[in-house]
């Protein structure tokens, strides 16, 4: 089959890609922030093409008290190598729009796919035996419990919170595959099938976006409340917030909820449920729940609010114990 010259979309796309393969040299690719009570700014670490940068040290010392090896550049033969392959796969990119050959950007396109999935694989590897080797004589030994980071989101481990995501340089190879992505589309598709295709892709990142926002059940009479640090035991009257990072803060009241949003305006709050009054232990949005308030009403630390799933069943509750309906907004600050 002829090689078929490349539209002008396509050769600008691996131009742009090929600088920015090369650009992410320059820049930390991925971050893992920790946060926890003795560190309010929180811990981050950073690594680049080709080091491993941030609060290293003190991260070192936090984890020789729970048995991890300590993390050194010189121990990973990765940042030895991938400034080279990054480069290398930019002057492909760069020489590709040169040539402005289709067989060209199939080449790039695919062989920076199969590295993306081998330095993928390799990072949960390297994750995975940094969380599960542990030196059996360490300090703090928790018997089944590993610190194996996530590899994107939030995760928590013992009083830590650790958050995965690219940083500048993990985006901008983001960007570059996803500008090849869109090349290979348009080359390989009509005008009506490449439109079908960026519609998917566009969805599918929209959905996957939106996927992390579900509830973290709580543990009736194990977890303990966030702002009052009271235990939680009552399944009617909880709820809970999942932070823009994926993090989940429960509490055994929705006032307590409230109370804790108010004083922690930095805390950037994706979704908020609460539970379901007449099931027990259920959480539901708070977009779907039917709130009363008073009267009867007596919830663990004085909240005195009442969530329901059924809105029949709010009014029927509201009659019965002299309560009165209360908007969501009305009770919310933030």
């Amino acid at each position: 089959m002829r090689n078929k010259t490349l539209s002008t979309f396509s050769k600008l796309a691996l131009l742009v890609s090929g600088f920015l393969l090369i650009g992410a040299i320059f820049f930390p690719i991925w971050r893992i922030e920790l946060t926890a009570p003795q560190y309010p700014e929180g811990l981050v670490l950073k690594l680049h093409a080709n080091k491993i940068a941030g609060d290293v040290d003190i991260i070192n010392g936090l984890n020789h008290y729970i048995g991890m090896k300590t993390l050194h550049t010189e121990d990973f033969i990765e940042f030895k190598v991938l400034p080279y392959i990054l480069g290398a796969f930019g002057i492909a990119a760069i020489v590709s729009f040169l040539r402005a050959k289709k067989k060209a950007l199939y080449t790039v396109f695919f062989s920076f796919l199969v590295f993306g999935i081998l330095s993928a694989c390799d990072f949960y590897r390297w994750n995975y035996e940094y969380g599960h080797n542990l030196d059996p004589n360490a300090a703090i030994r928790v018997p089944g419990m590993a610190y194996q980071p996530p590899m994107i989101g939030y995760k928590q481990l013992l009083n830590f919170g650790a958050f995965s995501i690219p940083d500048t340089g993990g985006w901008m190879l983001i960007g570059a595959g996803v500008l090849l992505a869109l090349a290979i589309a348009k080359e390989k598709y009509t005008v009506k099938k490449s439109s079908r295709f960026l519609s998917i892709l566009f969805v599918s990142g929209f959905l996957f976006s939106c996927s992390d926002d579900k509830p973290v059940p709580i543990k009736l009479n194990v977890d303990n409340c966030d702002y009052c640090k009271m235990g939680i035991s009552d399944g009617k009257h909880g709820a809970e917030i999942i932070t823009q990072k994926g993090r989940a803060y429960k509490f055994d009241d929705i006032g307590c909820m409230v109370h804790y949003c108010e004083e922690n305006q930095e805390v950037k709050i994706k979704a908020y449920y609460v539970h379901d009054y007449n099931q027990n232990n259920v959480l539901i949005p708070i977009e779907k729940a039917f709130l009363v308030s008073g009267g009867a009403v007596k919830s663990p630390m004085n909240g005195n609010i009442a969530a329901f799933s059924d809105k029949s069943q709010a009014k029927a509750f509201e009659a019965a114990s002299s309560a009165k309906e209360i908007e969501w907004t009305a009770i919310i600050k933030k």
